[in-house]
């Protein structure tokens, strides 16, 4: 992704497909509609199928990079990989996370915002804008879990958000 993008994603753990990819969220189909909506906001340039994704203003990751492919990552592979989305996220310095899925708004809630993380539901919140500390939250259900008409609500948020002055939820970096 670009580190220096306003907008981070975050999903719980790569899929197999984009594990064999070697790029978030690609590679089977909930990749592409993950892709697909990425472009109907004007962050991806490219094929939603495209196992190698233009990606522009963006940067994807996961809670968890480790885990048994198998299964979903333990409480343990979460924590263990903590440090490693926290340096991305400070790396980046985003004005915007998009926690994709139930695990990563749980997980980016409970350290991004003031909010109780048993008020957090990605399907009550999602594309709803929430305030967090230094950071707007803007949740997504996991594309494998989408409807259409959520693909459409989130890429409409997503569009309201980009015509508001989103950049002063927190004091202005240079650039």
């Amino acid at each position: 992704g670009d580190v220096g993008a306003d907008f981070v994603f975050v999903g719980e753990a790569p899929s197999a497909a984009a594990e064999r990819t070697g790029v978030p969220f690609t590679g089977d189909e909930a990749g592409e509609r993950f892709q697909d909506v990425l472009g109907k906001v004007g962050l991806n340039h490219s094929l939603p199928s495209s196992e190698e994704p233009e990606v522009e203003n963006a940067y994807l990751t996961y809670l968890t990079r480790c885990r048994h492919p198998e299964r979903s990552p333990s409480d343990a592979e979460v924590t263990t990989c903590e440090p490693f989305l926290n340096a991305d996220v400070r790396m980046i310095n985003p004005e915007v996370i998009v926690p994709v899925g139930e695990r990563a708004l749980e997980a980016v809630g409970e350290e991004y915002t003031t909010t109780p993380v048993e008020e957090l539901d990605v399907a009550g919140h999602h594309a709803e804008r929430i305030r967090g500390r230094g950071f707007e939250l803007l949740p997504m259900i996991a594309p494998g879990e989408m409807s259409d008409g959520d693909a459409e609500a989130f890429v409409s948020a997503f569009l309201d958000l980009l015509e508001t002055d989103y950049r002063q939820t927190k004091g202005r970096r240079g650039r």
